[in-house]
């Protein structure tokens, strides 16, 4: 081979099949090598955003992935944990028939078990456990294997708020625990965390079974928008195009389409009222409580059909 052949291969361009390759071998060879915190992050997202502009070397899935896993860093507990106000937990002496029937209700299949008030946990109970203790009988039928929820109840983690999210699913992977309560400075019961909760901030919503219907935004027959009140505005916008924001400082705080209500409002609705929306929008409420609203119906303007689905 020739001098002049060699120094043109060594500056001929990559092909998509060279370029390719090399961008994963550097995304594993930077995950291998270890360093500062803020340099990996950095390199990865030059990694990210050259693959989106060069090559398909990683799909666009790969690439969310990888995103999402950045925003995880920078995340706390309290970004991700499910409020107190909608935890579904158990007390210490409920007869095992209605444990299964709050399971069914529920559909989870671990629930925290608490003595008196939530801000008392004594554990958490896992349906598998609850079903163990079904004996089959010859006659066909089933009774319950005598005894208490005391004794099937199963450690459960508990964490600050302040905790980082990728710090807590290293715990819970290494206890072998997938269900934390989040414990505020006073010891009262702030909210819950599982492991699902965890790694959908990576992967994305995982839909099962039971969570065919529960859509957190949605479109019904008349065109109108059915939304969780938990759904933060500009997770609404995004899916939607409808900007509910308010231009108002003293609406700074309202992240979630409840909190804008309750602010609309001056207090916490109820079934069936109809708030008007600064900008002409009609927001009905679908189902709420005392103390929080939780699913909504957005309507546009008349002079402005909601967007095509």
């Amino acid at each position: 081979m020739t001098a002049h052949k060699r120094m043109t291969d060594a500056v001929a361009p990559d092909s998509e099949e060279d370029r390719a390759p090399s961008l994963l071998k550097r995304l594993s060879q930077l995950l291998r090598g270890g360093g500062a915190a803020t340099a990996i992050r950095e390199n990865l997202e030059e990694i990210i955003e050259e693959s989106e502009r060069e090559s398909p070397a990683l799909s666009a899935q790969e690439r969310t992935m990888l995103s999402n896993l950045l925003k995880v860093g920078g995340l706390k507990v309290n970004d991700v944990m499910v409020p107190r106000a909608d935890i579904i937990a158990v007390e210490l002496d409920t007869p095992l028939p209605d444990l299964v029937a709050l399971f069914g209700e529920a559909q989870h299949s671990r629930l925290p078990v608490y003595r008196e008030t939530l801000d008392d946990p004594m554990g958490l109970v896992h349906i598998k456990d609850v079903l163990a203790l079904i004996e089959p009988q010859t006659d066909g039928g089933f009774r319950w294997r005598a005894t208490a929820l005391g004794e099937i109840k199963r450690p459960i983690l508990f964490v600050p708020p302040s905790m980082p999210v990728l710090d807590l699913l290293v715990k819970m992977q290494t206890t072998h625990i997938q269900l934390a309560l989040v414990i505020d400075e006073y010891g009262g019961t702030d909210g819950l965390v599982s492991i699902e909760d965890l790694i959908e901030e990576i992967v994305g919503d995982i839909a099962d079974e039971h969570d065919e219907d529960a859509a957190p935004i949605r479109r019904d027959e008349s065109g109108a928008y059915i939304a969780d009140a938990r759904v933060d505005l500009e997770d609404f916008k995004t899916a939607t195009g409808l900007a509910l924001g308010i231009e108002d400082e003293a609406a700074e705080d309202v992240d979630t389409l409840g909190g804008l209500v309750i602010f609309l409002l001056g207090r916490v609705p109820q079934r069936g009222e109809i708030i008007a929306h600064p900008a002409g929008y009609e927001i009905e409420v679908l189902e709420a409580d005392p103390r929080r609203v939780k699913r909504l119906r957005v309507r546009p303007p008349a002079s402005e059909p909601a967007p095509a689905a």
